[in-house]
């Protein structure tokens, strides 16, 4: 039974009371319109004093700057959109008014987490993030799966809070200042051992919050949450992890601990793109999805990039966020069909390659990556691959003409690549105050293997190759599922 299932089982059986319960009060529908005022007060100052934003500090306790008033505007956008989708969806589901309640307590803590200054302050908020976020997933108390899958993710939350707490508290002790931007200004005259274990600590605690393998089940698990829940943890939660690496982007140059997140994004990217292929349950594929760019954002953080980062983390918090709202019209339409098999004629191969190359000459000309024999050369092969996949599938379609198969692509690649270096522009004079947010790196021979293991993966899943090899198809099934307890354990004591 899935979470949609359950929540018509609960409207159905208290529509009797709905506009008398607590989801009805005038508490509870005033959430939506606080948040979208919110939204739009941060909206009107970014643009008012874009792109000089003032900073100012309260003490060492919080900062507010250009970063902090974007993440401000993104994160209370995406909770303004779910909580007025909600009203509808879960109209007359006893838990609505709790749901609301946790939408706007996850948006106080996101937003007081970007602006903490003291690391008690920063530590508690991203506690308080994950215990709101497990209450979501478990939002209906008496479903037996949700009750397991809040408390298994609350354990992986815990567990991030951990790692976190020790990396920060060994940085602040050994710095002897319990400010994020004193501490961060210190860090090279800090022991290099302490840098190293303190910056891994934080990395642990990243790759937890974004579901990045070996941390990835929890994502798997909580399906039981419903639809706006599950679009909230999608578009924002897992997010985090983006802006915790941004904000401590010194400490990960020099314990020189870049290449571990390339690496480790880089397979997560993979590995999740292959199981997403196998997935039939549409909240699983589009899990799978979310841990694959999650992986792609750490992987750009790893190449010294973390202003991409960010703006990876906007745009697919946007993207995600449709995907979740708009799945169950995606349920009623679909229909079982053969999956394409990839056959490409030397014409069409020349094609798709003409306009990757295009795409990416047009995407380095506009954002300055890949002009130079540094890690931007990777972030300019993706989007090459990108605009060659998309020009694939319009040169496939049977429906349009030559003349359209030729403008598309071009159209297509010129507006995306346009829109992007857009954002991607306006999001670097934003961040400009932070140390280290975009420095690429020398090219190396652990880039240099790892790209040619990473295109050797790609070509692989495309081309359907695993599917020849039963081992691998077999592990990856197993790789790709939730906790146990989380799916039908219990079905005879929830019904």
């Amino acid at each position: 039974m899935n979470s949609e299932t359950k929540i018509q089982e609960n409207a159905s059986q208290n529509s009797k009371n709905t506009g008398s319960g607590p989801s009805s009060s005038a508490s509870v529908k005033m959430i939506a319109p606080i948040l979208w005022l919110l939204f739009t007060v941060n909206l009107a100052y970014l643009l008012y004093f874009f792109p000089n934003v003032p900073e100012w500090h309260l003490g060492n306790i919080v900062r507010v700057n250009g970063f902090t008033l974007l993440i401000w505007t993104t994160v209370t956008f995406f909770s303004a959109l779910v909580s007025s989708y909600a009203g509808n969806y879960l109209h007359g589901f006893r838990f609505h008014a709790r749901f609301m309640k946790l939408c706007l307590g996850f948006t106080l803590s996101v937003m007081t987490f970007v602006v903490s200054e003291n690391i008690f302050l920063l530590l508690f908020s991203w506690m308080v993030m994950g215990f709101i976020m497990s209450r979501l997933i478990g939002i209906d108390s008496e479903w037996a799966e949700a009750r397991e899958a809040s408390k298994y993710t609350q354990r992986y939350f815990l567990s991030g809070t951990l790692f976190l707490s020790l990396g920060v508290l060994i940085l602040a002790f050994t710095s002897g200042t319990y400010s994020v931007d004193v501490m961060i200004t210190l860090i090279q005259d800090l022991p290099q051992t302490t840098v190293l274990i303190a910056a891994l600590c934080i990395i642990v605690a990243a790759i937890i919050q974004s579901a990045i393998y070996p941390f990835h089940r929890w994502l798997l698990s909580a399906m039981t949450a419903p639809t706006p829940a599950s679009a909230l943890m999608h578009a924002g939660f897992v997010n985090g992890a983006g802006i915790l690496l941004a904000l401590f982007a010194s400490i990960f140059f020099a314990s020189n601990t870049l290449n571990f997140l390339l690496i480790i994004g880089g397979l997560t990217a993979i590995v999740a793109q292959f199981t997403k292929l196998l997935q039939v349950n549409v909240k699983q594929r589009l899990a799978c999805s979310t841990i694959a760019q999650m992986g792609f954002m750490i992987m750009q953080c790893g190449l010294g990039f973390f202003n991409a980062a960010v703006v990876h983390l906007i745009l697919h918090g946007f993207y995600k966020a449709y995907l979740f709202l708009a799945s169950g019209e995606e349920i009623a339409l679909s229909k079982p069909q053969e999956p394409l098999k990839i056959r490409i004629k030397p014409l069409q191969a020349l094609v798709v390659f003409f306009f990757g190359v295009l795409g990416a000459i047009f995407f380095a000309f506009l954002t300055g990556k890949g002009t130079e024999l540094d890690s931007g050369i990777f972030l300019t092969l993706i989007v090459a691959i990108t605009v060659g996949q998309a020009t694939y599938n319009i040169v496939k379609e049977r429906s349009l003409s030559i003349s359209q198969k030729i403008i598309l692509p071009m159209a297509l690649f010129i507006a995306g690549i346009g829109i992007y270096a857009l954002l991607y522009n306006g999001v670097t004079v934003l961040m400009k105050d932070m140390p280290m947010i975009a420095v690429p790196l020398p090219l190396s021979t652990v880039q240099i293997v790892f790209g040619v293991v990473f295109l050797i993966g790609f070509f692989i899943m495309k081309l359907g190759g695993y599917k020849s090899l039963p081992w691998l198809y077999v592990r990856l099934l197993n790789l790709s599922q939730p906790n146990k307890k989380s799916i039908l354990m219990y079905k005879s004591k929830s019904l």
